[in-house]
């Protein structure tokens, strides 16, 4: 099984075209043995080559928005709609109850509420 590094998006897409006709070998078989060595090397590499930024904890409130279909105005409903719009724009931290409700209810993880991040400065009129 000759199987070298994949270090090009070139050599990253001949790696998905051979894991695409391999796909279903089974285990144990020299096919299947190979399905697992490139599929480990299209993953390291895609991982280096295309980091994913961990969520800020308002990003990871507006993704669970996005993906479960929630409203401003649920999130509103939840914590209170000044906190809410407060919150969204940056103004104001979480706090800890504030998190524990949106994890409850969300299915956030709190590991994810309780990081630090960036709030915007309100300029004084």
């Amino acid at each position: 099984m000759h199987i070298r590094p994949i270090r090009t998006d070139e050599d990253h897409e001949t790696a998905l075209r051979e894991i695409e006709a391999l796909w279903g070998a089974e285990d144990g078989t020299e096919a299947g043995d190979r399905l697992d060595v490139l599929t480990t090397l299209a993953e390291t590499y895609e991982r280096r080559r295309w980091p994913i930024e961990p969520l800020d904890p308002v990003r990871a409130i507006e993704a669970a928005m996005e993906m479960n279909g929630y409203t401003r105005a649920e999130l509103a409903a939840l914590i209170g709609p000044s906190r809410a719009t407060q919150i969204l724009a940056r103004h104001r931290a979480l706090t800890l109850p504030t998190i524990r409700k949106i994890a409850e209810a969300w299915h956030v993880p709190e590991r994810v509420l309780v990081q630090d991040y960036a709030l915007v400065k309100v300029q004084a009129e």
